[in-house]
Formats: C-alpha cells, structure tokens, sequence
C-alpha cells in the first residue's frame, strides 16, 4: 500500500495493515514509535502479541525532557504496552558530533539511506534494532516494525532486527506500507 504522502492521517490504516500482516504470518512482535502516546494509544491491549513502543529518547527536544509524560508511559504501562527509552541507534552520538563539527559518520549515512525509501522505514528499522538491544524482542525472530514521518504512522514493515553491533545483518523483509 503507498500513501500519496506522508502523515499522521494514515495512522489507523497502517495499523490496520500492520496487525493483519502479523496474523496472516504469524509474527507475535509488533514495534512501534511513539513520542506522545498517539500512536501508542491505538496499539495497547494486544493480548496476542508482544508489543513494544520505542519511546522518544530524552533531551532530544528539550534538554532534560521527554515528550511522552509519565502518566502516558503509565497508561501504556497498565495496557500491556512495554516501554524502549534509549539513544536513537542511527543518530545518537554521532548526530552530536556532526552538528558540533559539520561532519557526517556511519550511522548518519545508513539512516540517509533508508530515508530515500521513506523516514518512516528508517524509524521502522532503527526501532526495530532498538527494541532488540533493549531485550524485548527476541533474537532471529521477525517483528513488524511501525513508524511514520513526524507524527503518528505511516510505515509498516517486516523486519528481523540484528543489534546495532551487527547492524549489516538487519533484514528488512517487506514494506507493507509507506508514503510515495
């Protein structure tokens, strides 16, 4: 499914094909991002799967601050949602260091990369390698990963996430859905 552009309006449809995905292949892990609790919100009490949001990393607007508040994380929390607060695996770091000498590194290229087939499918595999180093998912285990472009979802993929020490190994499987 393309959309014919990127936005938080196609929330519901990617979810839509994000779980029917899951079911028809039998895929018990679904990632996804989520900053405000937004998208999070529409993906609790999954009781078939196991269900990650990969939560904005603190600081990342606001020095000391975390978008989603604690009562959000909370409420996600009690709805059977677990929590990824952690470094962006293709930033991080290095985006600190390119903005401090106006260089640009490794993980900045990969995510470059996969941003020419959409941001939503960069955020699909970054969440995917982090929720695997975070020990939410399982090694060598398929996930769908969901993210979008700025806000909500609009990327759906089938992704089995290596570490980001192995980060080569990352296997995107199918694009379920992605803006043109």
């Amino acid at each position: 499914m393309y959309f014919e552009k990127p936005g938080k309006q196609f929330t519901d449809k990617t979810i839509e094909i994000a779980l029917e995905a899951a079911k028809q292949r039998g895929i018990k892990h679904i990632v996804f991002a989520s900053h405000t609790g937004f998208t999070a919100r529409k993906l609790m009490n999954l009781d078939d799967f196991n269900v990650v949001c990969v939560t904005g990393v603190n600081g990342a607007r606001e020095k000391g601050k975390n978008e989603m508040t604690k009562e959000v994380a909370q409420e996600l929390l009690d709805g059977g949602v677990k929590l990824v607060t952690a470094s962006h695996v293709l930033s991080g770091v290095e985006r600190g260091i390119s903005t401090k000498t106006g260089g640009m590194y490794p993980a900045e290229i990969i995510a470059f990369t996969l941003r020419m087939l959409s941001q939503g499918v960069k955020v699909c595999v970054e969440i995917a390698i982090m929720a695997l180093d975070a020990d939410t998912v399982p090694y060598g285990e398929k996930v769908i990963a969901i993210g979008g472009t700025g806000a909500g979802a609009d990327t759906a993929a089938v992704i089995t996430p290596s570490h980001a020490s192995s980060v080569f190994e990352t296997k995107i499987h199918e694009i379920l859905c992605k803006p043109l």
